[in-house]
């Protein structure tokens, strides 16, 4: 089905709007939501969508006129790729989930609807812009869903979301290759646009203009989220057969992490084998069939790129102190760049045995099903050994004071990390800790000032070991946490233990390996 494509129309005859409707419905759907009370709630954020939608008409008015001028009636075909709904629909699953776990993801929802109307705006504008008919389809929704599971930017900078958007689809629309006889995009838009904008971020060092850490983190806060991720990406694997790029990007880093924590005593990744959000994305953001390799070698060596990607830029991230969280983000851009070479090299192995990876015969030619059920066992076998969703090493503080006290390669600077994050949480025995180590100077240097601050806070928080350290230099006193400090940590940033029974609390925390409280719940079983 398609609208008139776009021609010349040099009879003289009445102009119309004809296809102009389309951006100019969605640009004032645009401007209707600018009143909703989500919106109407920051000033920076009104005058965001109002930019945007400025620069809509703009560009409306200007295509019109030279349309009139020159006579040519622009137009769209209506296109319908089941890849493109059928990842929309995965993706929206996700942020249902973990909105419920998670309130700004819902709050972020009526934002998403902007920038999907944005979307299909600016890329009928652009296509027009280019002489080209726009094909009118699902092909919008997944680039902003995939943008938004990874990077949204805080209300006051909320334009820089929109911009955002408009440079994933110029990606798309002018970085360009022949692949097969076909001119394609080279990037995947949505991870065009966010691995040029975390470039930006870290440069600038401007992450606290985003929710960035918050997104990464908070992911986790969704129960079993790594099975959740497991089963939407099933979906994704079974239409588009990607099973083979996410399986073996999850193989490499399981691997290289498992092989790090045997060497060096520590894992790899502060808190589990593979991050949540790295789980993620190698699920819904690397395996863009359009951007990926044909052949299933080919997959396989783009998948383990991407592990192997991932696993890298986490330590370089980390030596030039910053976010290690870019790291699943920064390598597919460059991954993108290298399919053609891939396959390219993989066709010229003069063996079949290698090209199909599996015999084609195999579940009745349909060798992904035999890549899925491979994929489904060893992500059973990484369940089993607790290194998707159980409780992992790098849970336990404890863990990490025990590793700092054994000097193992990088845990002191992990240790302060995590008390840094328990003290910002306002749990006081953290920045009593703190506080000890910046006037101890054992584990880090020492620095007075960090030290009387994290003292201070701790003293604020009615910490008496706190306000004891803060009046005498001369002495450092260390305490046990108290059972607020537990709730505030054992929480690890998910719902609220205030109203947990101390019984329950106590026995959490002798799970995470704090001895006292195992100490108190043997104490108040012999009683």
């Amino acid at each position: 089905m398609a609208s008139t494509a776009q021609t010349n129309n040099s009879s003289g005859s009445a102009f119309s709007l004809g296809s102009f409707a389309l951006p100019m419905v969605l640009t004032v759907g645009l401007f209707l939501l600018s009143f909703t009370p989500r919106v109407q709630s920051s000033l920076a954020l009104v005058w965001s969508f109002w930019a945007a939608i400025l620069a809509l008409m703009l560009w409306q008015a200007y295509l019109l006129l030279l349309s009139k001028r020159r006579g040519i009636e622009h137009g769209f075909s209506i296109v319908v790729h089941s890849q493109h709904y059928i990842q929309a629909m995965v993706q929206f699953s996700v942020y249902l989930y973990w909105g419920y776990f998670w309130q700004p993801v819902y709050d972020h929802m009526l934002l998403l609807l902007a920038q999907v109307l944005f979307a299909f705006a600016f890329g009928t504008l652009l296509a027009w812009s280019r002489g080209r008919v726009y094909t009118l389809g699902f092909g919008p929704i997944p680039i902003i869903f995939s943008t938004n599971l990874f990077l949204w930017f805080r209300d006051d900078w909320f334009y820089m979301q929109f911009l955002m958007i408009a440079v994933g689809f110029m990606g798309k629309e002018y970085v360009r290759w022949n692949r097969e006889g076909r001119s394609v995009h080279i990037f995947n838009p949505s991870a065009f646009a966010l691995g040029l904008f975390s470039l930006v971020l870290i440069i600038t060092n401007s992450t606290n203009l985003t929710w960035a850490p918050l997104i990464s983190s908070n992911l986790t806060l969704a129960p079993n989220i790594y099975l959740f991720l497991f089963f939407a990406g099933l979906v994704v694997m079974h239409f588009f057969s990607i099973t083979l790029v996410a399986g073996s990007a999850a193989l490499v880093l399981f691997g290289s992490s498992a092989l790090y924590s045997i060497f060096n005593g520590v894992p790899y990744f502060l808190d589990s084998e593979i991050p949540a959000a790295v789980f993620l994305g190698l699920h819904l953001l690397v395996t863009d069939p359009s951007t990926s390799p044909r052949t299933p070698l080919g997959k396989m060596i783009f998948g383990g790129l991407y592990g192997i990607g991932v696993f890298a830029l986490y330590t370089i991230l980390d030596l030039f102190g910053a976010p290690t969280f870019y790291d699943k983000l920064l390598c597919v851009p460059l991954l993108n760049l290298s399919v053609i070479a891939i396959d390219r090299a993989v066709r010229s192995i003069n063996s079949e045995a290698w090209l199909n990876v599996w015999n084609p015969n195999w579940f009745g030619g349909r060798a992904n099903l035999a890549h899925m059920s491979v994929w489904i066992a060893v992500f059973a076998i990484m369940s089993m050994f607790n290194k998707t969703d159980g409780q992992h090493a790098g849970d336990s503080l404890p863990f990490w004071e025990e590793s700092c006290a054994e000097s193992l390669n990088g845990a002191c600077d992990r240790l302060l990390l995590i008390e840094g994050t328990y003290c910002n949480d306002n749990a006081a025995w953290a920045c009593n800790e703190l506080g000890i180590h910046y006037r101890q100077g054992e584990i880090t240097e020492i620095n007075t000032e960090l030290a009387f601050n994290y003292f201070s806070q701790a003293c604020e928080l009615k910490f008496k070991s706190g306000c004891l350290n803060l009046l005498n230099e001369d002495r450092l006193i260390a305490d046990l946490p108290k059972e607020l400090d537990l709730r505030l940590m054992l929480r690890q940033g998910g719902k609220n233990l205030i109203d947990l029974p101390a019984s329950d609390l106590y026995a959490k925390a002798c799970d995470h390996n704090w001895s006292f409280a195992c100490d108190e719940l043997n104490i108040k079983s012999q009683l």
